[in-house]
Order: C-alpha cells, then structure tokens, then sequence
C-alpha cells in the first residue's frame, strides 16, 4: 500500500521540454549545438514549455500531481558564467506556480545539457569544470533552496559516460571517458557537501539509469559477466555516490581497458566526506548479459548494452517482449532493480523516470487512445507496489513524462507524455495541449492513492 504522503509526480527535462534555446540571454547548450539524428527535430523549440509555463503547471495540477521533476538548464541561467536574471526568473515563475497548486518540485540540476562555452573549454574533461559546477549549483541552493527540498545533482551520469565513445565518434579514449567521468563524480560529491553545510533542510542525490542484470544461462560464468555488468553499469556510480569510494570489480574493468583516471587525494577526500541522502533511479528496463572471452568491444546506445572483452557481452532476453523501438519490457525487473539498490545502500528511493515512449495519433475529435501506456505504467506500478510491501522505502514515483517532448534520438515522433503537443518533428501547427486516455488514468489513480490501477 502506498503511503498517504507518496509522491506521485511526473518528469521532463530542460532542453528536451522547455524551448526557446536562444532567447532572454540563454547561452547555447550542447544540446543545440550537436548534430541531431537523421529526419529528427532538434530542441529549439521542443514544447516550448518556456513559453506555456502557467498552462503547462495548470495541467499538471488538473492531473493531480504531487510532485514535478524538472530540470534546470545550466545555459539558462548562467550563460558564459554570469547570472542571466530572466533566466533565474524563468525558474522562479515556475517553482511558484508549482507550490501555489502544492506540487513538490523536484529538481535536477544538470541533465545532459552542458553549456556550449564550457564544452568548448574540454567540458567534463576540463578539471576546472568542477568548480564552474560547483559554482552554478552554490546559486541554485541560495535561490531556491527554500522553496526546493528535493535534489539531483547529475542525471543518468552512467548513461552519459557509457555513451562517450558513441557520442564522440570513437575519438575519445576509454582514459578519456573515464576522466571526465570521475570529474563528475567529484563535482557531484562537492556540491552535495556544499548543500549539506547550508542552512537547507532538504535532500540530495544522485539519479543514475539503474537496471538489473541476468545471467544469460546459471553457468558461473555468466553469473560473473552479470556480477561484472551490474559493478560497470550501475554500482561504480552509486558507489561513490553513498559509500564515497569506486567499486572493486568495476576498478578491475578500468585496469583492464586502461581506462583508470587520475584521482588525487584531493578527489578522495571530497568523495568520502560528501555523501547523499537519498538514491533517485531510472528505469525503463533489465538488462542481459553473457560471459564474452573474444571479439571487439560492442558500441551501443544508452539502452541496447555494451561488451567488454573478458567481461560481458549483452544480449537480448528472449524471455520479454519489446517495445517497437525495441526496448526490452520488464515490470518485475523494477522490484528486482529496486531490491538490489536498497540491499546494498540502504537509502529511501525514488523513480524519476520509466516510461514507454509511442506513435500516438490525435484523433479528429482530440482524443489520443494510448492505452499500451497505460498498460505498462499499470504493470510496473503493481511491482513497485509490491516492493514497497517487501519493505523497500520509496519517496515517490515520476514517470517520463509529464508532456510529450523531444525524445533525444527519435524525435516527437516518439512520445512519453501524459499531454500531448500538437506538433510534428518539422511542422510546430500550434502546439496545443490535448489530454490523452492515460492522463485520465492516472488522474484517477492518483486520486485513489495507487488503489484503483
């Protein structure tokens, strides 16, 4: 049974959502600037929801919402290092009109949006983007911090940094990536600390893409390539997030890929010192994996895996249906996820994204029929209620999303939302809000508090 305070919510994020990439002094992001893929729209306008604010938090409060997990953008407010007024304005129009309709927001603050000044300066690479980081999020706390209680420092950091060699080309070393990703983790672990020793009350924590990991056959071998995926995908980011430290089996990886970055004691201070309150997750699927002694490393996108040589190798499971995207479908993999972050760290829980993303199609009377959604939010919410029961602590449940947007590699075509926008990936029409058949059930779930699913 879901508690009387659970949280639920619904999440986007800044550049996928907001729009207006250049106005009121909003610096280019990475996300405006990257080529996007083939017969896509890019994110200049998304749903421009920078512009249909009020609107948008009105539907959120006729959905019921109890929550509302965004993320703010770097660019937007402070492009080129300054403080950009309009921008911060932007954010504060936004959090007042989510707590004047008692929405929680939920904030993250960085996801996948780095400003295109810095990226040009080695971006994550650059060790003095710690403190550009650590220097945005100081603002964030002092301008926000008391309307704000709930804290995500980086979003799906392990999906970022698994897709580096994807994103770049192959130009990047593994050294490379796993430079800047410990750059990111040191950043992280600073801005948690700064946080901490405010006067805020809230929380903070990191918010990785977190899935369990099944041995393709029950040969210890392959148990072992799961046991070696799970330290690689999920445990080295969420270990140095509660425990402050890298996990062992994924630093034997790094050894082997030559890929270990440099860490100063400096670095091993701050990690140890500045932890998180809480562990907010991703999940949208499970993960299989065989053991791989030969062959070349396997590149793949952020949900299709990966291989390491000697280490694992992923494979489709035959067991689970998919999606026509062709991701895996796996509602009971979210109580087995779920079990194995609080088995091993012990903290209060939150999902801030699952979510099947399809072609739905606005009907002649503005109706959209995505019942396949809602049949897939159902069945995963049935799992989590179920591990809530086993006794796993959840602050809440944000699925993606809360209103269609741009889907980083398929576009609009592909959407998540529980409003959709009228538009098309090269033609805007005029953006109109219309409530699909699931923002009407889970209306009334929420309502009901979980019980009528």
């Amino acid at each position: 049974m879901f508690e009387k305070d659970f949280l639920w919510g619904a999440s986007t994020s800044a550049y996928q959502v907001e729009g207006a990439w250049n106005v009121d002094g909003k610096e280019p992001s990475v996300q405006d600037i990257r080529q996007v893929p083939e017969n896509t729209s890019d994110f200049k306008v998304a749903a421009d929801h920078y512009h249909h604010v009020k609107e948008d938090v009105a539907l959120f409060s006729e959905l019921g919402l109890k929550a509302y997990r965004f993320s703010i953008s770097w660019s937007r407010v402070m492009p080129n290092g300054v403080i950009n007024p309009k921008g911060v304005d932007f954010y504060h129009t936004l959090i007042d009109e989510l707590l004047k309709n008692n929405i929680e927001p939920i904030v993250t603050v960085f996801h996948f949006d780095l400003p295109a000044s810095l990226y040009k300066q080695g971006g994550w690479g650059n060790r003095q983007t710690i403190q550009a980081f650590a220097d945005y999020c100081t603002f964030l706390f002092d301008t926000f911090g008391d309307k704000v209680h709930y804290w995500q420092t980086i979003n799906e950091q392990n999906m970022l940094t698994l897709a580096g060699k994807l994103i770049s080309g192959n130009k990047k070393t593994w050294k490379d990536i796993f430079q800047e990703n410990h750059h990111m983790l040191v950043a992280q672990s600073k801005v948690m600390g700064i946080y901490h020793n405010s006067d805020h009350s809230g929380k903070i924590g990191p918010a990785p893409n977190i899935c369990a990991v099944y041995p393709s056959s029950p040969s210890a071998e392959n148990q072992l390539a799961a046991d070696y995926m799970s330290a690689f995908r999920n445990w080295l980011y969420l270990d140095a997030a509660v425990f402050g430290r890298y996990n062992a089996q994924a630093l034997e990886i790094l050894r082997a890929l030559d890929a270990v970055p440099e860490i100063t004691l400096e670095d091993e201070r701050i990690m140890k010192q500045n932890t998180c309150d809480y562990i907010a997750f991703n999940y949208y699927n499970t993960a299989c994996v065989t053991s791989f002694d030969l062959g070349e490393i396997k590149e793949g996108d952020q949900q299709k895996g990966l291989a390491i040589p000697g280490f694992f190798k992923s494979i489709e499971n035959p067991n689970l249906p998919q999606t026509e995207f062709g991701w895996s479908i796996d509602p009971t993999g979210l109580r087995v996820t779920a079990h194995q972050i609080y088995s091993r760290y012990g903290l209060p829980l939150l999902i801030t994204e699952n979510g099947l993303g399809g072609r739905d199609k606005l009907e002649e009377d503005g109706t959209i029929h995505d019942n396949y959604r809602i049949d897939y939010l159902r069945q995963h919410i049935i799992e989590l209620e179920k591990t809530i029961e086993d006794g796993v602590p959840f602050i809440g449940y944000c699925p993606w999303s809360a209103i269609d947007l741009i889907s980083t590699h398929e576009g609009i075509r592909k959407r998540y939302g529980f409003i959709y926008v009228n538009r098309s990936d090269f033609d805007l029409k005029d953006l109109k809000r219309y409530r699909k058949d699931s923002f009407y059930w889970y209306q009334h779930l929420i309502e009901t508090n979980g019980r009528e699913k």
